[in-house]
């Protein structure tokens, strides 16, 4: 293939946000349109038919992820007008066989997917001499979010098969240009398209990108790195959406207003306002943490004030949460990083040297232990286990993504019950 085919996943469950979707990403240059299967669940071969009588002129993808039944599956996506079906490869040999005699029967191609295949390579191989027509080099959402990602999958088999090869997880205009250098023939993208406010200009984008690939000699980022830039793009609503509506803090407020504040956690244990190991964290502390103090929620004494802001603003702290109050709040305003506390008070307490630096603590409500990522805003602050930050920053930027897409719909003039089809879901 000479021009590489763009292929929009529609991995929604709303068939009539994804026409819409669909319409605007052809608009900005998409060549196929996928029946994602989220989508295909949710409505059936209804989403098939429907999107075949919207758009005559694109191929329709029909993402069944068969696994069983090829024959049958094959048949019914078919006759609803798919003119690809797709198979899971690591469905048993018997199913995909069957898979291609119905395709040929029928007249429709048959792309296998290697998402979940632990011998890529061969099993690429194997599946061209079934007579599958298309591989889909395929990394999945979920192996998104831990850093796996579809180039180096694409790598592993090109070269080895001599029918179409697409790239399928987590592209953008950036990575789906990569991948047409590794080889891809056809860049199936989902979110950075489909969850985009302006669809049509996702696509557009994406489509440059593909049809004129550059390389990208930027230096890559640290995992770290990658972790602080993406959890400063996201809000701490959409980190705790992103872990199932857990890691909130409660009873904070902020101390300094409009803030963002994102960083790994320095924990402290202190009573009663004793400020000495709080201060003495500040010199522990490495640019860029966030010092996080338990002193038993006590709001009638305080053990940080104005002086250890500033000694923490020259040190490279990004920001201070305690449990318990904190004092001089109109001059820790004016030092320009964010202090969250659960109260204010006058009263400071006297450098005792109670307490510990760096041991797991509990503070409002929240389990933090040393290393742990630390969001906050002006909603609140979100605890981030260290061992799930990197896919939870990923997962939090999705639920970004899908928040831009609904709120250009509302622009629009719908309502948010009607977009996310409230009645339909809500159980009797």
């Amino acid at each position: 293939m000479s021009k590489p085919i763009l292929q929009v996943a529609l991995d929604l469950t709303e068939l009539k946000r994804a026409v819409q979707i669909a319409k605007e990403a052809v608009e900005g240059g998409a060549d196929w349109i996928e029946a994602g299967t989220p989508l295909i669940k949710s409505e059936g071969m209804n989403a098939v038919r429907t999107l075949r009588a919207k758009f005559p002129d694109n191929k329709i993808v029909a993402d069944m992820k068969i696994a069983d039944t090829g024959t049958l599956e094959v048949e019914m996506a078919a006759k609803a007008g798919a003119d690809v079906v797709c198979v899971l490869a690591t469905s048993d040999d018997s199913v995909i066989e069957e898979a291609v005699r119905a395709g040929d029967l029928y007249g429709v191609s048959i792309m296998a997917d290697l998402l979940n295949e632990k011998e890529p390579a061969k099993r690429a191989a194997e599946l061209e001499k079934m007579g599958v027509d298309i591989i889909a080099a395929h990394i999945g959402i979920d192996q998104q979010m831990r850093g796996m990602k579809s180039v180096d999958l694409l790598k592993e088999i090109s070269g080895l098969v001599s029918i179409p090869v697409g790239a399928a997880g987590g592209l953008n205009d950036k990575t789906a240009a990569e991948a047409v250098l590794s080889g891809a023939d056809i860049l199936l993208v989902g979110s950075s398209i489909t969850k985009a406010a302006d669809v049509k200009a996702a696509a557009a984008l994406v489509r440059k990108a593909i049809d004129s690939p550059d390389i990208d000699t930027g230096k890559e980022k640290s995992r770290d790195d990658e972790i602080r830039d993406i959890l400063l793009s996201v809000s701490a609503p959409n980190v705790t959406d992103a872990m199932h509506r857990k890691g909130a803090m409660s009873g904070l407020i902020s101390l300094c207003g409009e803030v963002k504040m994102v960083g790994r956690a320095l924990t402290v244990n202190t009573i009663a306002g004793d400020w000495a190991k709080p201060v003495e964290a500040i010199d522990v502390a490495q640019k860029g943490d966030v010092i996080v103090i338990n002193n038993q929620r006590a709001t009638y004494i305080s053990p940080w004030g104005e002086l250890a802001t500033n000694s923490a603003f020259n040190r490279g702290v990004t920001g201070i949460i305690i449990d318990g109050a904190a004092r001089d709040v109109d001059d820790i305003k004016k030092v320009g990083i964010p202090v969250f506390a659960t109260g204010t008070c006058p009263n400071a307490g006297e450098p005792k040297g109670f307490g510990e630096i760096g041991a797991e603590i509990s503070c409002c409500g929240q389990q933090v232990r040393n290393g742990d990522w630390i969001i906050g805003d002006e909603s609140g602050v979100v605890v981030i286990p260290k061992e799930r930050a990197y896919e939870t920053a990923r997962r939090a930027l999705e639920v970004k993504k899908s928040e831009m897409r609904i709120r250009e719909e509302i622009k629009r003039g719908s309502t948010l019950s009607s977009v996310s089809e409230l009645i339909r879901w809500e159980k009797k």
